[in-house]
C-alpha cells in the first residue's frame, strides 16, 4: 500500500508544469517617453527645448563673466601713476586696450577729470549700471526657467491624471491597464522632467548671481580707489 502511495505521488510530481522564471522587465528612457502618450511627448518636448536654453544661457554668461573679471593686478598702478603725472592721453590709451568693465568704468571717469567730483563719481555710477545690465543679460531667462519648468510638469502631470481618471470612467467596468498606464506614464514622466529642469535653472541662476556680484565688487572697489587717488591732495 505504502509503495503504491509512493507511485502516485511520483507520477503527480512529474505530471506538474515547470514553474517559469521571472522575467526582468526594463524600461529605457525613449521607452519610459514614449509610452506617456502624446501630451507627455509634447511636454516632454518642451522640457526639454528649456534645459537647452538653460544650458546655453548659463555658458555663454559664465564665460562672459569669467572674461570680465579678468583684469591685470598692475592696471590700477599704472592709471594712477598716468594720472598723477598727468598723461591723461596714456591713461585713456590704457583703459581702451584693457577693454574690461573696470576699465571701461576708469576710462569713463578719467573722460571728465577736471569737472567736479561729484560728477566724476555719477558717470561711473551711470557706466557702472550699464555694466552691470551687460553682466546680467539673459540672466533673468534662468529664473523663468526654474520657475515654469516644474508647473508645465505638473501641468502634464495633471493631464495624465484626466487620461486616467477618463479611461476608468469609460471602461464600463472593465478597466484596460494598458490605456490606464499611458496616463499615469504622462503623470509621472512630465513631472521628473519638470523638477530635473527646475533645478538645473535654479542652480544655474543663482551661480550666475554669485558670479556678477564678485565683478560688481570688484568695479565698484577699482572705482572707488580711483575717485581716492582723485580726491588726495596733489
Amino acid at each position: 500500500m505504502l509503495n503504491i502511495l509512493l507511485q502516485t505521488t511520483q507520477e503527480g510530481v512529474e505530471m506538474l508544469p515547470d514553474t517559469e522564471q521571472p522575467v526582468e522587465k526594463t524600461l529605457s528612457i525613449i521607452e519610459l517617453i514614449s509610452s506617456g502618450g502624446v501630451a507627455g511627448q509634447v511636454i516632454i518636448a518642451l522640457l526639454f527645448l528649456m534645459l537647452v536654453g538653460a544650458i546655453y544661457i548659463y555658458f555663454e554668461r559664465l564665460f562672459a563673466i569669467k572674461a570680465a573679471s579678468k583684469i591685470d593686478a598692475n592696471f590700477m598702478n599704472q592709471i594712477k601713476d598716468h594720472v598723477s603725472h598727468g598723461k591723461i592721453d596714456s591713461a585713456q590709451i590704457l583703459c581702451a586696450q584693457v577693454n574690461s568693465p573696470v576699465s571701461r568704468l576708469i576710462g569713463k571717469g578719467i573722460s571728465r577729470i577736471g569737472k567736479p567730483l561729484a560728477d566724476i563719481n555719477t558717470a561711473i555710477e551711470n557706466a557702472g549700471r550699464l555694466e552691470v545690465y551687460g553682466l546680467e543679460k539673459n540672466v533673468s531667462i534662468l529664473a523663468t526657467i526654474s520657475g515654469a519648468a516644474p508647473m508645465i510638469g505638473f501641468l502634464g502631470t495633471v493631464i495624465g491624471m484626466i487620461l486616467s481618471i477618463f479611461e476608468i470612467a469609460n471602461s464600463g467596468g472593465q478597466i484596460d491597464i494598458k490605456l490606464l498606464a499611458d496616463g499615469l506614464y504622462t503623470a509621472m514622466t512630465t513631472t521628473v522632467a519638470g523638477l530635473i529642469v527646475g533645478i538645473v535653472g535654479y542652480m544655474a541662476y543663482n551661480h550666475l548671481v554669485v558670479k556678477t556680484d564678485k565683478v560688481v565688487y570688484q568695479m565698484e572697489a577699482n572705482s572707488l580707489e580711483f575717485l581716492d587717488h582723485l580726491n588726495e591732495p596733489t
